[in-house]
């Protein structure tokens, strides 16, 4: 399964999400598949943080497009409900220095303190996916020649993800099918086979913040 399978899956469940809000008017199933989207969004970073010729361009793309991208996903959040957050390609963009202190700080110790840090950071000012999505990227980037760990540890971050609201709830089945649709996204990264497979890099930068407008539009007009 090559990387442009993976991002096909992923705008397709991406789409299925943000959608479901507009269609179903909140909540629906729509949502559970969604969860496959953003895992495998983040398994791309860390495979174009590894084949990147230039981290420094590849980091500057990312939050040029992260800043585009706020206003329509403001928009979006808003007239679905939601309180304001950072769009996720922010979210990927302080990743992506998580990767680069882990790869160029020498101690670990170090290394991972400052990486806990800006996790920690990441909660407060409201980054989506946040830290989840950093912890996710990390794993498939340190274990991405040990298969078997990478999945063992994915999951168990998956699991640790819904814990708390899994115990507040009392294991209410919702957020059972949401950690069990998130943990679904492995079974195509173990599949892929380390092509890349056709390009529409810059098609998938615009597709977010536009696919936002439309439905914010959608949403408020018809």
């Amino acid at each position: 399964m090559s990387s442009f399978i993976l991002k096909i899956i992923a705008v397709v469940t991406m789409l299925f999400d943000h959608s479901g809000y507009i269609i179903f008017n909140g909540f629906s199933y729509f949502n559970y598949i969604g969860r496959i989207s953003m895992p495998l969004f983040a398994f791309q970073i860390s495979e174009g943080y590894t084949h990147t010729r230039d981290v420094k361009k590849y980091l500057f793309r990312l939050f040029t497009f992260a800043v585009i991208s706020q206003i329509p996903f403001m928009l979006y959040e808003f007239s679905i409900g939601k309180e304001f957050s950072f769009n996720v390609i922010f979210t990927f963009c302080i990743s992506l220095l998580c990767l680069i202190i882990y790869d160029k700080q020498k101690n670990k110790f170090i290394s991972f303190a400052l990486i806990i840090l800006i996790a920690i950071i990441s909660c407060y000012i409201k980054l989506a996916y946040a830290p989840f999505a950093i912890i996710i990227i990390l794993i498939f980037s340190i274990f991405k020649n040990k298969k078997a760990l990478m999945s063992i540890c994915y999951i168990t971050a998956c699991i640790l993800n819904y814990l708390p609201n899994l115990i507040k709830y009392n294991f209410y089945y919702k957020y059972i099918i949401l950690c069990i649709f998130t943990i679904l996204p492995i079974l195509p990264i173990l599949l892929y086979n380390g092509k890349k497979g056709k390009s529409f890099k810059y098609f998938l930068y615009l597709l977010y913040p536009l696919h936002l407008l439309v439905l914010f539009l959608i949403n408020k007009y018809i």
